[in-house]
């Protein structure tokens, strides 16, 4: 049992009933799965004046409609565990991709098409997650300009365990789409090109068939997909369920999670409908905004992405709180990477973010 201490003035409850005039702050370890305090400010802790150094938090704004994420995909954040990057699919692949570095993950953000891999073919759609274990040949085939978040990792993506919740809770297996053995539908090319990315260098090979050949599969290592759609968060109309509630998957050193449209807390019971301030002392979090009306965000439209570093406060803006009040029901979806270790931010992040995204607290 942890060695819980409490001094001063505090609630009998975390995140419900703050005493007036105060602002709570959560001092956490490990992300939100570790230990934990609750610490009372006289004042909010995100109200600076000034940041200089690297802490600042960072936004890029919806950039898929820009002219080097056309059939590309950008990296924007990376660390020795994954690496982030966004792109916009605008036609079906000229050749084939397997990838010998990382497991991905692909998030359509808007777009449908198909997926052919090695194991059959999985049709996507908005709020899809494509779930691609490292080594598995594959080739997009587009049907609508698809806009995709790439999660790319060291790490096999294995589910959150569901604990006291049961084996149903968050997504229920059925709702995980595995593709049947099916050959690539590409014939009469005289050159099929596969594409091998190893070390960050791509080799070229060529053959005179389809490489999607595979007449039939067995085993555990297989691409699968699940919408954003069919999540089911883990809600409590007396407790601001924290993050690590939302897991969706988890890898060696981060997690994804999903948030999803869902009531909110209430208000007779004074629980705290915006999310607390918290300094992620261990964990970088990155938040890319899919769909909705994020009420504890100012000027953050879907597609875009933020980041906050571990070691400096964060938490909703001023103007959050007041539009929560009377809210019930929120629409929003998003995606959250925690990562364990600092990630670094690429040149082109750099080169394309909002500079004046930390003043938006001021």
């Amino acid at each position: 049992m942890e060695n819980f201490r409490a001094s001063g003035t505090y609630t009998k409850q975390a995140h419900v009933d703050i005493p007036e005039g105060l602002y709570e702050e959560e001092h956490g370890r490990e992300g939100f799965f570790g230990r934990v305090s609750q610490l009372y400010h006289e004042n909010p802790p995100v109200n600076w004046t000034n940041i200089d150094g690297d802490l600042k938090p960072k936004a890029l704004p919806t950039l898929f409609d820009h002219p080097e994420t056309q059939d590309t995909l950008q990296e924007v954040l990376k660390n020795n565990d994954c690496i982030i990057s966004i792109g916009t699919l605008t036609k079906d692949f000229s050749y084939f991709y397997r990838n010998a570095d990382f497991d991905e993950v692909y998030f359509i953000h808007a777009g449908e098409g198909r997926l052919e891999t090695s194991y059959g073919h999985l049709d996507y759609k908005t709020g899809d997650y494509i779930i691609i274990p490292r080594g598995t040949t594959y080739k997009f085939f587009v049907n609508d300009l698809t806009k995709i978040l790439q999660v790319e990792s060291a790490s096999e993506f294995e589910e959150p365990s569901r604990g006291i919740l049961g084996p149903n809770a968050l997504y229920d297996q059925t709702a995980k789409v595995v593709p049947e053995a099916q050959l690539g539908s590409d014939t009469g090319l005289s050159e099929y090109v596969v594409k091998i990315k190893r070390l960050g260098k791509i080799t070229e090979v060529s053959y005179p068939f389809n490489p999607l050949d595979v007449k039939g599969w067995k085993g555990s290592v297989y691409p699968w997909k699940i919408s954003i759609y069919d999540y089911c968060p883990i809600m409590s109309h007396r407790y601001h369920i924290p993050p690590s509630g939302h897991t969706m998957f988890v890898a060696k050193n981060f997690v994804i999670c999903s948030f999803v449209e869902r009531p909110l807390e209430d208000k007779k019971h004074k629980v705290l409908k915006v999310p607390f301030y918290h300094s992620n002392i261990d964990y970088d979090e990155v938040l890319f905004y899919h769909q909705g009306n994020f009420f504890s965000r100012d000027n953050i439209d879907a597609g875009a992405l933020t980041f906050h570093p571990q070691g400096i406060h964060h938490g909703p803006h001023p103007k959050a709180f007041e539009a929560g009040e009377d809210k019930l029901y929120t629409d929003e979806y998003a995606v959250m990477v925690d990562t364990r270790y600092p990630l670094i931010p690429t040149k082109w992040f750099s080169d394309q973010e909002n500079k004046d995204y930390w003043k938006s607290w001021m």
